[in-house]
């Protein structure tokens, strides 16, 4: 979700893999020097980042870190080069702008797995080891799961996937089960973003070796009920009625054939104590309002940047038109978490909702960071809310 740039609209078939491949293969169009550095970083946790174009006239580099591109400079080798000032230990997501053409970095094949945007990943290391760095430390599996839906629309051949992770040491026979939460991902992410972008497995392993968080299952589902909801780009967020379509079939998809399917397949604890929903962005939206929407399904919702501004506006004639029935009482939550950082284009929104669920007798836990509409802000939320489940179960 960070920066998106839009790109031409996707044939409904497309797998994400051949995106992906053709972004790479644009972004190598142009040979370079073998031996360059193209994001090198230095012993005082700057970032300096270089990439050829002897011939364009101009050159940025867009970082996560910033809200603006940041320009570059010219060598007399027709490399462009930049150091960013001093950062925070973090994963970074970064792309070049050359002559306004946003463009990967041809020496980096960590590449971000988005649907509509492109960028490239690096790990600026901190010491010790963030929770989403790779340590010595047990780790938990992770599964892609397919399967045929018969509610998603526009999936070629009606094949949905979703990812599972199960903490180290999972016991298919574990008395009583696992508790489970269904962490949800943001508008042209896929079912892979929450590990491969959000290093969720890595986490979990952290807080769970170091006792901070109950051993759970956690599934991660691809997000939409309709998978024209991003083919066709931008616009939909203009028009509500394709919010709430896909909002409708992906709960029901949800509800009717992730959560059964899971539920089969894993030793999962019953009961809605025992089930969490949240999400980022769209899966922000997704989360609360299933969550809220159905309660006897989840005791723990939580939103991390939400998309929750309804039907063109954030004001309470919105929200009860996307949560009509929404009580505390009736909901008995044991969790409501919303969470946004104050930079983010949706901070206004979510403190809207905020206000909004307040008016139904709901308590939520707030979390405002300085964070935007990225990554930085979601590993760390990540990192704020599991500790919070299942403790009481």
């Amino acid at each position: 979700m960070f920066s998106c740039v839009t790109l031409s609209v996707m044939s409904k078939s497309l797998l994400l893999a051949t995106l992906l491949f053709a972004a790479r293969a644009f972004a190598q169009a142009a040979p370079a020097p073998v031996a360059l550095q193209s994001h090198q970083v230095n012993p005082d946790n700057t970032i300096t980042f270089r990439y050829p174009a002897p011939s364009a006239k101009t050159v940025e580099v867009a970082v996560d870190a910033y809200l603006k591109p940041l320009p570059m400079t010219k060598g007399a080798d027709g490399v462009w080069s930049l150091t960013t000032p001093v950062l925070p230990p973090e994963i970074y997501q970064y792309r070049f702008i050359e002559d306004g053409v946003t463009k990967l970095d041809p020496f980096n094949a960590d590449t971000v797995k988005n649907l509509v945007s492109l960028s490239d990943m690096m790990l600026l290391p901190a010491h010790p080891p963030a929770p989403w760095q790779l340590t010595d430390i047990p780790h938990g599996q992770v599964n892609h799961i397919l399967y045929t839906t018969h509610i998603a629309k526009n999936l070629p051949e009606n094949q949905e996937g979703y990812v599972v992770y199960t903490p180290p040491g999972y016991d298919p026979k574990h008395k009583g089960g696992y508790p489970v939460l269904y962490l949800l991902h943001g508008w042209s992410d896929t079912q892979d973003a929450w590990i491969a972008n959000g290093r969720a497995n890595y986490i979990l392993d952290s807080l769970l070796s170091s006792g901070k968080v109950v051993p759970m299952i956690v599934v991660m589902p691809e997000g939409y009920g309709d998978m024209n909801f991003v083919t066709n780009g931008w616009s939909v967020w203009s028009d509500p009625q394709q919010i709430v379509g896909n909002l409708q079939l992906y709960s029901q998809m949800l509800l009717t054939e992730i959560i059964p399917a899971v539920e089969a397949e894993y030793n999962v604890a019953p009961g809605r104590d025992n089930r969490a929903i949240a999400g980022l962005s769209m899966g922000g939206l997704e989360s609360l309002t299933i969550g809220l929407n159905h309660p006897e399904e989840f005791a723990y919702v939580g939103g991390m940047s939400a998309a929750i501004f309804g039907a063109k506006g954030h004001n309470a004639d919105a929200f009860e038109r996307l949560i009509p029935h929404a009580d505390a009482k009736t909901a008995n939550l044991k969790l409501l978490w919303v969470a946004c950082g104050k930079t983010d284009g949706l901070f206004a929104d979510n403190q809207d909702f905020e206000a909004w669920v307040k008016t139904k007798g709901f308590r939520p836990v707030t979390v405002e960071t300085e964070g935007a509409h990225t990554w930085l802000t979601w590993r760390p939320n990540l990192l704020d809310l599991a500790p919070l489940l299942f403790h009481n179960n």
